[in-house]
């Protein structure tokens, strides 16, 4: 047998290996997360309570006209969610976009979230992500092939974080910031800063409003990671292009940046392309 062919098969085995090792990994992965989300949604109770107009009275002017622009008067309340996206991200403001698909879940009375994300990093290579808020605690999980960890963060910082990024994404489920666990002040016309408090941790962050209703940006100081330190910065989403998803008229695109000291790092920019509420599939 030739060097050459030996070779060539060798390739070949290294490569089928490879591919066995790869999607048992990624099945795994995938059973692991459905696992975490089918307890996270364990307990839920919809109580199908429709929400009232009455139940805005108090709130900052644009936070009111945000809501009733979104059509939640009139629906039940939101209690679990799913939703799809398409994105892209990167490692630095020089390094190449990466394509992903990612799947979250969230659920409103006990606020939590489990995000898995698919992240082609190359030719026959993916990275496994999967951020998790769950009783006021938040982790983040980061592995190659969905089998070799990489990364596996928790801690105070990835608790404010996790916060952080719940109240922003409320904009997808908007009945929520109506729950005890957030408090609005009226900042201006078009801007309402919301804070929100669980499992002894607080977030403050500021959403920005268009004159139509719709929630345009919000900003906020988050814990994140630069160069192996953490260190709290303004964590800013810009959003737009609102379209319906069972009656609710949520924004579908945007992008996410660090605005840091040395100029804003845009890392991530997103399409949702589909959303489901209260008694969502779980894939």
């Amino acid at each position: 047998m030739s060097k050459a062919v030996k070779f060539l098969r060798g390739i070949t085995v290294f490569f089928s290996g490879a591919t066995v090792v790869t999607l048992a990994g990624d099945l795994f992965f995938r059973k692991q997360v459905k696992k975490e989300v089918e307890s996270l949604f364990d307990g839920i109770e919809d109580k199908h309570a429709r929400i009232s107009s009455e139940e805005l009275e108090g709130l900052p002017p644009c936070v009111q006209k945000w809501l009733t622009y979104s059509e939640i008067i009139g629906k039940e309340k939101i209690t679990s969610v799913r939703s799809k996206q398409k994105a892209e991200m990167r490692l630095s403001n020089d390094k190449p976009w990466l394509p992903l698909e990612a799947e979250q879940y969230f659920t409103t009375e006990e606020p939590g979230y489990i995000w898995r994300a698919k992240v082609k990093a190359g030719p026959f290579i993916h990275i496994a992500g999967k951020d998790r808020y769950v009783n006021g605690k938040g982790s983040m999980l980061i592995q190659v092939q969905s089998a070799f960890p990489v990364a596996d963060s928790e801690g105070k910082e990835i608790d404010q974080g996790s916060l952080v990024r719940y109240l922003a994404e409320t904009v997808w489920f908007p009945s929520a910031v109506l729950n005890e666990y957030v408090v609005w002040k009226e900042i201006g016309d078009n801007t309402a800063q919301a804070t929100m408090t669980y499992g002894g941790v607080e977030a403050t962050g500021t959403f920005t409003f268009n004159e139509k209703g719709e929630v345009i940006q919000f900003e906020a100081e988050r814990y994140g990671e630069f160069e192996g330190e953490y260190s709290m910065e303004i964590w800013s989403i810009s959003m737009g292009n609102y379209q319906f998803f069972e009656g609710i008229k949520v924004p579908t695109e945007g992008q996410i940046a660090w605005k840091l000291k040395e100029g804003d790092y845009l890392w991530y920019k997103f399409v949702v392309d589909d959303i489901q509420f209260n008694r969502p599939k779980v894939y």
